[in-house]
């Protein structure tokens, strides 16, 4: 593995980055991007907005959101989507609480450039602020619409955005609105090293990271490498 692949694996390089609109509010994979302008097309061709919510996410920023709800700076999520008092926690049980909502840093796929969270902007009421839950995107939910669309869209046999956390297998829990651009994420995907990367995931100022190591194995199957898995 070259070191840019293994800096933009990790969140360390934007090399391959270019901006999604002049505002630069969001980047991806320059060779994602032209499938993301097809899919925002398709979308807007049956009345949709499609927009991002979020998108590439470098190690830094990954760091501070992880660090953050280690230290209780920012609330920790049950599996209901309900905060947590972690002091009641050991830290094994505060890891794993942690980690069913976000990715230990230099283990996101929004690190790759290929992987976003959408909404549909034309159905956002006013005042409305994005949450990014489950509730919004079934039944009754303001994105419900969207996500009906894009269950067969993504079902098409030229699709080339898929899900990767559509279901609970006990891992990261299920994120509609996350999509990842296959054939660029698949190829990051396969360069993912259990070893090599406990080993440097060592060397980072990452909170919990000893228990990180006791459960890394089980980690890496269940939250890490999850796409390839579930193939």
């Amino acid at each position: 593995m070259s070191i840019v692949d293994w800096q933009v694996l990790t969140g360390q390089s934007r090399v391959p980055l270019v901006a999604v609109a002049a505002s630069a509010a969001h980047y991806l994979h320059h060779d994602a991007l032209p499938h993301w302008m097809q899919l925002v097309n398709d979308a807007a061709e049956v009345g949709f907005d499609l927009q991002i919510a979020s998108a590439w996410r470098g190690f830094e920023r990954q760091s501070l959101i992880w660090n953050s709800k280690a230290t209780g700076l920012r609330p920790v999520l049950d599996a209901q989507g309900q905060p947590i008092d972690i002091s009641r926690l050991s830290e094994d049980e505060l890891l794993f609480a942690i980690l069913r909502w976000s990715a230990i840093p230099g283990c996101s796929r929004h690190h790759w450039g290929t992987d976003l969270d959408v909404f549909d902007a034309a159905a956002v009421p006013v005042d409305y602020r994005v949450q990014l839950t489950t509730e919004e995107c079934v039944g009754n939910g303001v994105f419900a619409n969207l996500h009906c669309w894009l269950d067969e869209k993504l079902q098409e046999p030229d699709a080339v955005f898929f899900r990767p956390y559509c279901r609970d297998n006990g891992g990261i829990a299920p994120e509609r609105w996350h999509l990842s651009c296959k054939p660029i994420a698949d190829c990051y995907e396969r360069l993912l090293h259990e070893e090599k990367m406990l080993d440097w995931l060592m060397t980072q100022d990452i909170a919990l990271k000893d228990r990180i190591a006791v459960h890394w194995h089980d980690i890496f199957q269940r939250f890490v490498r999850v796409a390839m898995a579930r193939a």
